[in-house]
Formats: structure tokens, C-alpha cells, sequence
């Protein structure tokens, strides 16, 4: 008999290097709030995991959502998102994986603004 994996759901990467999470930049941006508000509403639906420095500091906080086993089937591909320090941003996000995410679901309208373009090393990091 064989084991079955369990399908992955989305995996939500926050930067928290030099410059995302970084107080003395952003002191009114409550960033321990806003990992522990990912972790608390995507428990057992996504993955969230910190990372260290992304190199896009001019761009902090910034947070990548990987696509489920079904977005990928889907063809979608890892989203960056940048300057994501408002509360609303978080909970645009938090809605848009719990509907399923990239490939899965249309990003809640407001998140295209927070749309950035990394760098090709720092795609290919992340498509694998």
C-alpha cells in the first residue's frame, strides 16, 4: 500500500532580514502583529514561514505567497508583494489565501498595488 502525500497548500514567505520587520525603519508599523496575525488566521490552511533578508530592502515589508499543489497545476507562480506595512494589506492577503491563492483565487483588487517584480535569481529561488 501506498502513501498518498497530502496535497501543499500556500506557502506565505514574510521577509524579516535587514530591512522588512526592521523597527528603527518603519516604528509605526506593528510588524510582530503582522507575522502573528498571518500565523493565527492561516493555521492550518497555509504555511507561513519568516525569512531572512530577500534583497529588496527599498521594497520592505515584503512577502511572497507561493502557490497550493493546485495553483501550480493551475500554472500560477509565486507572488511577490512589496511596502506591505498596513494592517489592510495583511488582511487583503490573509482573505485571498484562504480562498485558495494564486492560481486558485483573483487577489483581492487593493493587493495589485503592493505587486513588485524581484529580481530573476530571487524568482528562480522560489519556482522550485
Amino acid at each position: 500500500m501506498s502513501r498518498r502525500r497530502a496535497p501543499a497548500p500556500c506557502t506565505v514567505t514574510v521577509c524579516r532580514g535587514c530591512c522588512c520587520g526592521n523597527t528603527a525603519l518603519a516604528p509605526d508599523v506593528d510588524h510582530a502583529g503582522q507575522l502573528a496575525t498571518l500565523r493565527t488566521a492561516l493555521a492550518g490552511e497555509a504555511v507561513v514561514r519568516v525569512s531572512d533578508c530577500l534583497d529588496l530592502c527599498a521594497q520592505a515589508n515584503v512577502v511572497v505567497v507561493s502557490p497550493s499543489d493546485a495553483g501550480r497545476a493551475a500554472g500560477a507562480r509565486p507572488v511577490w508583494l512589496g511596502l506591505v506595512t498596513d494592517p489592510g494589506a495583511t488582511d487583503d492577503l490573509v482573505t485571498w489565501v484562504r480562498a485558495g491563492g494564486p492560481g486558485v483565487a483573483d487577489p483581492p483588487a487593493a493587493l495589485d498595488l503592493y505587486l513588485i517584480t524581484p529580481p530573476r535569481r530571487l524568482r528562480q529561488a522560489f519556482d522550485r
